[in-house]
């Protein structure tokens, strides 16, 4: 799968796209264990946040969780045609909602092995017709492909923010 051109997705997505490179179906392959094997490693660390605001591992690693579901949704209601626009979501909100702190490192660990390994049959059967359809999601254009890529690129990025700013 060739890399999305940047006409494909709004700008600030750009972030996490251009982390990725190389096969990004073997990449989000690999991201299956080595991210539950990253989270496994921070055991003891969940409940830490790097300064008064900011999000405990455990909600980081729980706003990762959200982002995939959330994009694959909206990879699969391009890949389908869908016609309306999918609404955006406020990721502070979703995380402040959703208690991640109350969970085990472990139980995040394994509820995203399961998610991406799912995603995965998903992904792998979008043919290259499915994969170039494009839908609006917070009043944005994106490609199909364009979710794939960013699914990968979101991990990366918040690996190198966890090593950057909480380890």
């Amino acid at each position: 799968m060739n890399r999305p051109q940047t006409q494909e997705y709004p700008e600030w997505y750009d972030k996490y796209i251009s982390l990725v490179a190389g096969d990004v179906i073997e990449i989000l392959e690999k991201q299956v264990t080595e991210f539950s094997d990253f989270i496994n490693s921070l055991v003891g660390k969940g409940d830490y946040a790097y300064a008064p605001g900011k999000w405990t591992i455990k909600e980081l690693i729980g706003h990762i969780i959200d982002t995939e579901r959330i994009m694959v949704f909206r990879l699969l209601c391009f890949a389908r045609s869908e016609k309306a626009s999918i609404p955006g979501f406020d990721e502070d909100e979703y995380v402040a909602a959703a208690h991640f702190n109350d969970r085990s490192l472990l139980s995040l660990s394994e509820e995203f092995l399961l998610l991406r390994k799912s995603n995965l049959y998903l992904i792998k059967s979008l043919n290259d017709e499915e994969l170039a359809k494009s839908g609006t999601s917070n009043g944005n254009s994106m490609t199909v492909k364009a979710f794939v890529y960013v699914l990968a690129g979101h991990i990366m990025h918040h690996v190198n923010v966890i090593k950057e700013r909480y380890l």
